[in-house]
């Protein structure tokens, strides 16, 4: 068999990149490196590009040139925010263009931890790269490990500050504050937008066992630290105990418009194309907080949000506290059996959780929104106009004068917003 190896060019190579990985991986694991080290020596060794994600596809570090990124870009193995689509690439190779891609699972006592890829664009990934590309995700899983240990901790740490400056405790001065911050790598004495994401209970509990999902959190938060580090990397996200927050900055000269834009990047960063098991969460945005002391009142604008846009327009909505309005009142009631009974005494058979009920509903609302112009509802409905008359003759028998009453019109208004709260 040695004389076989030693009679195949390409083997004996083979054994000799293997031979060097691992020297390299050895000293990286003694120095202390990270995975960007890692990508870098796999990627010298074997002769392709490396690049290391979260398990759904956010890059964590990677020893990529111009052509490999547009080797994954041209066969639609990245998404528009960046993301490697690792579900469509196969452990056992997929094509891309001349070359070829593979993907590994890095993996430490079970727990999936992250993803690495290999790409080499001018022809197929030898077997023997193969094995050493397996040992180079072994040698990552420890760091990753370690980095993770230490990252739990200093997150907790982080996530008890945040708290405590959301409760207004975490010192007298602000300069203090701003101060203890900054050893985070935050920086809080600036105008910014809270915004308070949530997973989607359901879309957790398809994900399998209850016992995964402080898992599905985690990668949730972490999900969010990545996309806020590549945006600013002083922008402080942290996770509580159901739900991340994140304080997005604002330049208070462009004004609340850009603001939220800057939100809905960064939503839009963490969401992706929903691809590599990235499940549904729904986000709440406050108003601006122009310094520390608007921080708690911020905080809590943010939850409320996303409470009522939650209940309102349902899981994966993104609200912000300004367009609340007359929700934000209501929301204040705390007994649904109440909001329950007003919208049942002033909508009468309009509350009822039948087809034709909500079709009328929604026939109501429209002519609400017209100031009862018929002709207007019907085009925005696309009824015809008798048809519309008609509707509008049902809808005041069975509430009354609604069309010429304007407080009768306030009550049916809110009841309407009422029973969206309350279903």
């Amino acid at each position: 068999m040695g004389q076989d190896l030693i009679s195949d060019p390409e083997r004996v190579a083979a054994l000799e990149r293997a031979d060097a990985l691992h020297t390299a991986l050895t000293h990286i694991v003694l120095e202390g490196g990270d995975l960007a080290a890692i990508a870098e020596a796999v990627s010298d060794a074997l002769g392709c590009g490396v690049v290391f994600t979260s398990t759904d596809g956010r890059e964590r570090a990677a020893h990529l040139d111009d052509v490999h990124r547009e080797a994954f870009a041209t066969a639609d193995l990245l998404d528009p925010t960046g993301r490697v689509r690792v579900e469509r690439i196969d452990p056992q190779g997929t094509a891309v263009g001349q070359g070829e891609a593979l993907i590994r699972r890095v993996v430490a006592a079970g727990v999936d931890l992250a993803r690495l890829v290999a790409l080499r664009t001018d022809g197929t990934i030898h077997a023997s790269d193969v094995q050493a590309l397996e040992r180079a995700a072994i040698v990552a899983a420890l760091l990753v490990t370690r980095v993770e240990a230490i990252t739990a901790v200093e997150n907790k740490y982080q996530g008890d500050f945040l708290r405590d400056v959301f409760l207004g405790r975490a010192g007298e001065e602000d300069d203090d504050v701003a101060e203890h911050a900054r050893a985070f790598g935050w920086q809080l004495g600036r105008p910014v937008m809270v915004v308070v994401a949530v997973l989607e209970p359901d879309a957790v509990a398809a994900q399998g066992p209850a016992e995964n999902r402080r898992a599905w959190h985690d990668r949730f938060a972490g999900a969010w630290r990545q996309v806020a580090a590549s945006t600013d990397r002083s922008i402080a996200s942290v996770a509580f105990s159901r739900e991340v927050v994140t304080l997005v900055p604002v330049d208070p000269e462009q004004g609340v418009a850009a603001g939220h834009a800057a939100v809905d990047r960064m939503i839009e960063g963490v969401r992706g194309d929903r691809g590599g098991g990235r499940i549904a969460f729904s986000a709440g945005v406050s108003r601006i907080a122009h310094d520390l002391g608007e921080l708690p009142e911020a905080f809590r604008q943010a939850q409320r949000a996303v409470e009522i846009g939650r209940r309102v327009h349902g899981g994966g909505s993104v609200t912000r506290f300004d367009q609340l309005g007359l929700h934000r009142l209501l929301a204040l009631v705390p007994d649904g059996a109440e909001l329950s009974a007003f919208a049942r005494d002033v909508l009468g058979p309009l509350a009822e959780r039948t087809p034709e009920a909500a079709d009328l509903r929604e026939t109501l609302q429209v002519l609400l929104d017209t100031n009862f112009n018929v002709a207007e509802a019907a085009r925005a409905q696309f009824f015809h106009y008798n048809t519309m008359r008609y509707r509008v003759g049902k809808l005041q028998r069975l509430l009354g004068p609604v069309a010429t009453d304007p407080h009768l019109r306030l009550d049916v208004a809110v009841a309407l917003r009422a029973l969206e709260i309350a279903e």
